[in-house]
């Protein structure tokens, strides 16, 4: 492998030690999701010497078309790190090992077709189906809920609008609606705030005020669910500084503290 990459040349004058570096690093990074559309890594690492020492300056990932963990599908992720030193050994293996920790800067991007895919995904219906805290069923006769066909439209200034329909599996289904602002809450959690609850004015008074309680008990939910630390790559933690919607988009901006490259997404 050695030899094949360090005799690669590039007309813009990239030197072989970044070449070789982009190619493995382009290699790992993407088998970290189950799918990619692209996948490009830039590597800065001058001069190439540095790299039988272990240590490049920088390297930047950008990806579009991503789904990780073959059901949360991601736009775009982008990450740029400090230097970072790394095992060469690895390098010529065909691998990617950091040699010390590393932080990257980091961005990803949701579209609101890829979030409300998010909510088919087993991970996240089994939170949603057939609950039984006793603050749901005291509505429902003891049945479990369930909340299903939970769908998401993002609006303007970090806000978006929530439907779902509760299922107290008595025969009983109320349509829920609401607005929601959504914020960041310990640089780890996306918290879901002041809920304005907007039901269906065919629904009966007592229909609209179990659908009150379920709506704000399907907003604690979720506000518990997007826990950074529950999806977490191996070696890999998140940190958030801010998110903001934009059109059919949401940005989150922030860092990642790598420890170690993991193995799979």
């Amino acid at each position: 492998m050695f030899g094949g990459l360090t005799g690669l040349t590039d007309p813009k004058g990239t030197d072989w030690g970044e070449q070789m570096l982009n190619t493995v690093a382009s290699q790992t990074i993407r088998h970290l999701f189950s799918q990619s559309e692209s996948v490009e890594v830039f590597v800065r690492c001058y001069p190439s010497s540095k790299l039988l020492q272990g240590s490049i300056d920088s390297f930047r990932m950008n990806g579009r078309g991503l789904v990780i963990r073959k059901d949360f599908a991601v736009e775009e992720m982008s990450f740029e790190t400090d230097a970072v030193a790394i095992d060469f050994a690895s390098v010529l293996s065909g691998k990617l090992k950091l040699k010390q920790p590393t932080q990257a800067v980091a961005q990803v991007i949701l579209s609101e077709d890829g979030i409300n895919q998010a909510f088919q995904a087993e991970l996240v219906k089994q939170r949603l189906l057939n609950l039984s805290a006793p603050a749901l069923t005291t509505v429902s006769g003891g049945q479990p809920i369930s909340f299903t066909n939970v769908q998401v439209k993002l609006l303007p200034n970090n806000c978006l609008n929530l439907a779902a329909i509760a299922d107290l599996n008595n025969g009983e289904t109320i349509p829920l609606c609401m607005t929601l602002t959504i914020g960041i809450e310990k640089r780890r959690r996306v918290s879901f705030q002041s809920p304005n609850i907007e039901l269906s004015s065919e629904l009966s008074s007592a229909q609209r005020q179990v659908g009150e309680t379920l709506s704000l008990a399907l907003v604690e939910i979720l506000d518990n669910m997007v826990d950074l630390d529950r999806f977490d790559l191996d070696g890999v933690k998140m940190r958030l500084n801010r998110l903001e919607t934009d059109g059919q988009r949401l940005i989150f901006s922030g860092y990642a503290e790598i420890e170690r490259i993991p193995r799979s997404g």
